[in-house]
């Protein structure tokens, strides 16, 4: 009986086969020195006897269709001559002798859709918490508010009424006139980033401390001699601003005030 001999085109080395083996999967084998698959009957190089001596392969002897189960060995030959491996049908194939996975059809389309998606999140975020970019991130401010000009939309300081705090304030008679007032009152920006200026609610309350006079006062009121640019420069961190109000109480009988900060919805 003759048997096949194959050549790793990797290694070179001469493995000794028969057809059987050679067609379990379309001649497709693994050399047992260096794993590289490759193709056993495109590689064949020559037929010799089996009394030859040939250089087995534990690989290539894996696809022996006639090999017997562990234990059993021909009549007349060596137990240990019938020692090959024979997988059962309900053992899994070895690795060389399993089909390549298919490879993902479209792959580099989902990819680039991938990324697509994550692009759009990223703007997503960035466009709802554009305030806080460009409070952590003031390098960014500049593009943001180049992308706001295309989106209507305002990169505004950041709004911490709980970092702001009225350090003082007084309502006093003004010389001016017997029925002028003014305040005063400092405020503090204790934040380590600048503020937007928030909005005073100034309260008049009589002698029972009952509200007779309200009024809301916007950063343009109670700063009427600074320009819109720097009003929209908020406070600076660790900075104050101080405010000085004159108010009309004609018909008014106030006893006391209430003094609040606020940022308007």
């Amino acid at each position: 009986m003759s048997v096949l001999v194959t050549r790793c085109p990797s290694c070179g080395t001469a493995f000794r086969a028969q057809p059987s083996q050679l067609s379990a999967r379309s001649g497709r084998v693994r050399c047992g020195k260096c794993s590289s698959v490759f193709d056993g009957v495109a590689n064949l190089v020559e037929e010799t006897s089996t009394s030859e001596p040939a250089e087995p392969s534990p690989q290539l002897g894996l696809f022996d269709a006639g090999a017997r189960a562990p234990g059993e060995a021909p009549e007349g030959a060596p137990r240990a001559a019938s020692r090959r491996f024979r997988p059962r049908s309900d053992e899994p194939l070895p690795e060389f002798l399993e089909d390549e996975p298919p490879r993902p059809r479209y792959g580099a389309v989902w990819g680039f859709a991938a990324l697509l998606a994550l692009a759009a999140l990223a703007g997503q975020l960035a466009f709802y918490y554009r305030t806080e970019v460009a409070t952590l991130l003031p390098p960014t401010r500049p593009y943001l508010e180049e992308a706001c000009r295309f989106l209507t939309c305002q990169v505004r300081l950041p709004r911490r009424p709980d970092l702001l705090s009225i350090e003082s304030s007084d309502l006093q008679a003004d010389a001016r006139g017997a029925n002028l007032v003014v305040l005063n009152a400092v405020i503090r920006n204790r934040a380590a980033y600048a503020q937007e200026l928030p909005a005073l609610e100034l309260t008049l309350t009589d002698a029972s401390e009952q509200p007779v006079l309200r009024r809301v006062l916007r950063p343009a009121d109670y700063l009427p001699a600074q320009p819109a640019r720097l009003l929209a420069q908020g406070i600076a961190p660790g900075a104050e601003a101080v405010l000085r109000v004159h108010f009309d109480t004609s018909g008014v009988h106030a006893t006391g005030y209430r003094l609040y900060l606020f940022y308007p919805a």
